[in-house]
């Protein structure tokens, strides 16, 4: 393979004797014309993943608008909406990528919002966690149910424009900045110790609160409710993770992970449509109903109010 570089672009030059630039203003390969090894991901997208992928997060979106509407939760759903949206429109980028690997907008659907869409579902994980210690025993917790939404909250918006901001600059060079690079690993950082301090509050107050779960008679479903935002959130952290190490080495042919479409599938794609689902398991209007009604109605606060209560109290910081 005749390979070059020109102003920093691989140059590939054809057995007809015509020269193609990979990337760049003047990028004019195309599938027919060059090996796919001289792409970004040096690879054509599976479209039957991705294609399964859209079908899922439509399906996921489809639930959680009826799930709002039913029990008014509109923070939840407007942050699963969002991150299924997101997802939606990443994986039709990447069938784009499949139909043309050097296709800039395809490109910078999938690496933006691909990478930003968990950002939102994190979101509605910290959300939850407040409205659980104001439900449970907000005494036993370390800190104001209030500060959740608002620390949380806040990294994560930081964490969504590093990532939006790295991913948008790294698009536009088609993969060759390394400050984009740079600047999306930042954010992917920023949630990774937001998601594990979080879990670490979580276990600390599981712990604190447990002689009130055990005497408060909670159904299974609302251990089911539990149980889902908690698998969420380990899948959010494994796929962040494993974003930071795809990165590590940024957009180069060099880089195995980055040029690993199985490996991606398996922690990224998969972690984060299973992560969706959970959280349909854990929707606030599914576990307070089933908690409320268990336990006699113990608050006083209703779905909707409860999480008008929680959104409130952070901003009245």
């Amino acid at each position: 393979m005749s390979v070059s570089y020109i102003d920093g672009e691989i140059a590939w030059t054809h057995p007809d004797g015509t020269l193609y630039l990979a990337g760049g203003d003047s990028a004019n390969c195309t599938i027919a014309a060059c090996p796919v090894d001289l792409s970004v991901y040096g690879y054509r997208p599976s479209i039957a993943a991705s294609s399964v992928l859209i079908v899922l997060y439509a399906i996921c979106t489809c639930i959680q608008v009826f799930l709002g509407l039913r029990y008014k939760s509109w923070w939840f759903m407007g942050c699963m909406v969002l991150g299924c949206l997101d997802e939606i429109l990443g994986y039709a980028g990447r069938i784009m990528y499949w139909q043309n690997p050097w296709n800039d907008t395809g490109f910078l659907m999938q690496i933006v919002l691909i990478t930003i869409g968990p950002v939102f579902f994190a979101a509605a994980v910290y959300v939850l966690l407040s409205q659980i210690v104001t439900t449970i025993a907000p005494d036993r917790s370390r800190f104001n149910p209030k500060w959740y939404v608002w620390t949380f909250i806040s990294c994560d918006i930081v964490s969504l424009v590093l990532q939006a901001a790295g991913g948008g600059i790294s698009s536009s060079s088609s993969g060759s900045s390394t400050t984009g690079v740079d600047i999306a690993l930042a954010g992917l950082s920023i949630q990774v110790i937001t998601l594990f301090v979080f879990v670490v509050i979580v276990i600390d107050y599981t712990i604190r609160s447990r002689s009130v779960w055990s005497k408060s008679s909670l159904p299974g479903s609302f251990k089911i409710f539990c149980a889902g935002l908690a698998i969420a959130t380990a899948l959010i952290l494994v796929r962040c993770s494993y974003r930071i190490y795809e990165l590590s080495e940024g957009y180069s042919r060099d880089s195995k992970a980055l040029r690993d479409e199985p490996l991606f599938i398996a922690l990224e794609s998969v972690m984060i449509v299973v992560s969706a689902y959970c959280l349909i398991a854990a929707h606030p209007g599914l576990g307070f109903r089933l908690m409320s009604s268990a336990t006699a109605s113990e608050t006083s606060l209703s779905v909707k109010s409860l999480e008008k209560h929680t959104v409130r109290e952070a901003l009245s910081v």
